[in-house]
């Protein structure tokens, strides 16, 4: 029998009565025994020291001192106190805290993925394969113009050619993306190839990335299963050494915009970590890659020497990882999305109510062909990112209600980076830095970063 919560109404004698007020009684197949020494001094006329027993038929016998013998009085169940979420200010209270336009209403539980997904007007799944090859076509050209601009720029503006080609060469991942989830092409050779050659410049091996991100669609948000911003186990982190929690707190914290980096290279590169039946097209994606940087690495190095290498190559790869870890931890991170064990998880809610809407500079949103619109397609991964758009406007219309939306700035990347670390099943997150522990790396970063909204 699952647990259910009670509130306790002791009838005792006509001369005193009590309520043990607000206390959560769990109630099992067998008999549950509770010692309240603070609550039963709390109880007019009785001293300390009561037994209160909860029998299977849901009868309260509070026993004590030598004499008195034992009192009933029954439990009566009721309703859980509801989500904070429930309340309307409550929401606009914590959107402003976080840095959210709008934190969504709790996803009914009587809504399905399958329900949202048939609300979606048929168009939004339509693969066109001009639009596909505008992708293309506006990547290509615009990590061109990036390539140009770096060698041209004077050592100054360098930042600027760095920042405008990292987030071009996002665009090569973002049409791999789409390959992987089969809304490129009605080819699915012609999608495989794309997608590998695709992932070759930012040393991605393309199979690998596919498998793995096949997980975190099927299990967004679900404790220990999904593969992307799990929290940290805080029983875990006890156990490790003090230079690797300095580690995580630095890559939970100020690295985190480049945190893809270690996630990249632990999980890509394993044989060990994929199935016999995945091997062979890992094998594949890995050659892929392993020849690219063979020929293409010495190549920059022969024509424009390590500083080359560091300036058309590196710097880039570093962009692209700035906006590869900034939209994933975006998307599902937030003090108010919980990560639920796979006996609560529900995937209407994790994926409707768990995945976050957020509006980047337009510039930005063109280059990376609208991934930030990302709750439509964790909703269904088969609409095409030129379709975003639309099916965003369709659940605005439907499921308005229930959609996180936020706007980049600086208070959101804060919140995230400063107190969404360790796993609480009642907070959802608790912080590097709080009262038990403190951090000197979170507590600074807390102190430096800017609270703008």
């Amino acid at each position: 029998m699952a647990a259910a919560s009670l509130e306790c109404v002791l009838s005792l004698r006509p001369s005193f009565s009590a309520v043990v007020s607000q206390k959560k009684c769990a109630v099992t197949r067998q008999s549950a025994i509770l010692c309240l020494p603070a609550a039963s001094r709390s109880l007019k006329g009785l001293g300390a020291g009561f037994k209160l027993e909860i029998s299977r038929a849901r009868k309260v016998t509070l026993s004590g001192k030598a004499g008195r013998g034992p009192i009933s009085a029954v439990a009566a169940p009721i309703a859980p106190p509801s989500s904070p979420l429930e309340d309307a200010g409550e929401r606009q209270r914590l959107a402003e805290e976080y840095g959210f336009t709008q934190i969504g209403e709790p996803v009914p539980a009587d809504v399905t993925l399958k329900k949202v997904i048939d609300s979606f007007p048929s168009e939004v799944f339509e693969i066109n394969d001009l639009k596909a090859w505008k992708t293309i076509a506006i990547s290509v050209a615009s990590y061109s113009l990036g390539l140009f601009m770096i060698a041209k720029a004077p050592w100054y503006l360098l930042p600027l050619a760095w920042a405008w080609t990292g987030t071009a060469i996002t665009g090569f991942f973002v049409i791999g993306h789409d390959c992987a989830h089969k809304s490129f092409s009605k080819n699915k050779l012609v999608e495989d190839i794309i997608g590998t050659i695709a992932f070759l410049p930012l040393i991605y091996p393309y199979e690998p990335w596919r498998f793995k991100h096949d997980k975190h669609h099927a299990k967004t948000n679900m404790l220990v299963e999904d593969t992307a911003w799990h929290p940290v186990m805080k029983e875990q982190f006890q156990n490790f050494s003090p230079a690797t929690k300095t580690l995580m707190e630095l890559g939970m914290g100020p690295l985190r915009p480049w945190a893809s980096i270690g996630h990249w290279l632990l999980w890509h590169f394993d044989l060990s970590k994929y199935r016999e039946s995945e091997k062979p097209r890992v094998k594949i994606s890995l050659a892929a890659v392993f020849a690219f940087m063979a020929i293409g690495w010495p190549a920059i190095i022969y024509t424009t020497g390590i500083a080359g290498w560091l300036k058309f190559w590196l710097m880039p790869w570093l962009g692209y990882h700035f906006w590869m870890s900034t939209f994933t931890m975006v998307h599902h991170t937030a003090p108010h999305i919980p990560f639920k064990n796979k006996e609560d998880w529900n995937s209407a809610a994790a994926q409707l109510g768990g995945t976050v809407h957020c509006d980047y500079p337009k510039w930005v949103e063109v280059l990376c062909h609208d991934i930030s619109v990302h709750i439509p397609h964790h909703i269904s991964q088969k609409i095409p990112s030129y379709n975003l758009r639309l099916a965003h406007e369709s659940l605005v219309e439907n499921w308005g209600k229930h959609l996180n939306i936020a706007k980049f700035n600086w208070r959101l990347m804060k919140v995230i980076m400063t107190e969404c670390h360790y796993y609480d099943p009642e907070k959802n997150y608790t912080s590097f830095d709080n009262g038990e522990d403190k951090s000197p790396v979170i507590g600074t970063l807390r102190k430096v970063m800017p609270d703008m909204a």
